[in-house]
């Protein structure tokens, strides 16, 4: 896909960490940014340095999403680009005994459900309501192009750690829904793949002490650091500029594999 100041991008999660990085490198190639988050003070601002617009929405209603998809696109046109980095964890155990009491307690289900309604579900509308947008378009160019869709997993999919149930199954299920969706999207010439992320120095991170921070970044094999929010992306650049990538989902995180704990 070429970029320029005619394509259009909406990021969710664009306030910060992963997705700002992405919305900002997308207006340095010259196109229009529309964040969609929560985080409105972030947001606005953001949005403000990159002449883009910020639209609150929560991912978990579809009415947020539907609304904040219309703003957008009545402000910088139709998006062909969509980045999907909304996104949170939490860590519970399956079942567990309460350091204290000793009491055997099960994990809060309403806690599991969230996660995957805002990880898994929200992603979902979103890539529902956008491939439905881009679907209005004219091709940009011979083969039929429309589109491109972004989407955020994680290491977790794949080698989740202890308490990490919830956020792993959700994380898995963006991975396991990238393939089938990109197929759905074939005969309308849109794109879809996912970056599954290691240990990246965010927003998630910024409250834990530096000495947790050494240590994470001393267990990836090489580099040994913490990813930084540019490098997720350019790696979403490459995915949106190349016209052949399709359907995967490719990990990124400097060949860690995560332990049990």
């Amino acid at each position: 896909m070429k970029l320029d100041s005619s394509v259009s991008a909406v990021v969710t999660g664009g306030s910060s960490g992963l997705g700002a990085a992405t919305a900002k490198l997308l207006f340095e190639k010259g196109v229009k940014v529309a964040i969609l988050d929560l985080n409105e003070d972030a947001g606005v601002e953001l949005a403000k340095k990159l002449g883009g617009v910020f639209c609150k929405v929560d991912v978990t209603s579809q009415a947020d999403c539907e609304e904040g998809f219309k703003q957008a696109r009545e402000k910088i046109g139709q998006e062909r680009i969509l980045v999907n980095c909304a996104g949170t964890g939490n860590a519970f155990k399956t079942a567990g005994r309460d350091k204290k009491t000793g009491e055997i307690k099960s994990f809060p289900m309403e806690k599991f459900e969230q996660i995957i309604q805002i990880n898994l579900i929200g992603t979902f509308r979103c890539i529902a309501i956008s491939a439905a947008g881009m679907m209005t378009l004219d091709p940009m160019d011979e083969f039929g192009e429309r589109g491109t869709i972004i989407n955020t997993a994680s290491v977790a999919a794949q080698d989740g750690q202890m308490g990490q149930a919830s956020y792993s199954a959700s994380k898995a299920g963006v991975v396991g829904m990238t393939l089938p969706i990109a197929r759905d999207l074939m005969s309308e010439g849109i794109r879809v793949n996912t970056i599954l992320p290691g240990i990246f120095d965010t927003p998630l991170l910024h409250g834990a002490p530096d000495k947790v921070k050494r240590a994470l970044a001393a267990s990836v094999p090489f580099p040994k650091r913490l990813g930084a929010p540019p490098e997720f992306a350019h790696l979403s650049l490459v995915m949106i500029e190349n016209g052949y990538f399709n359907g995967e989902s490719v990990r990124l995180d400097g060949a860690i594999r995560m332990a049990p704990r």
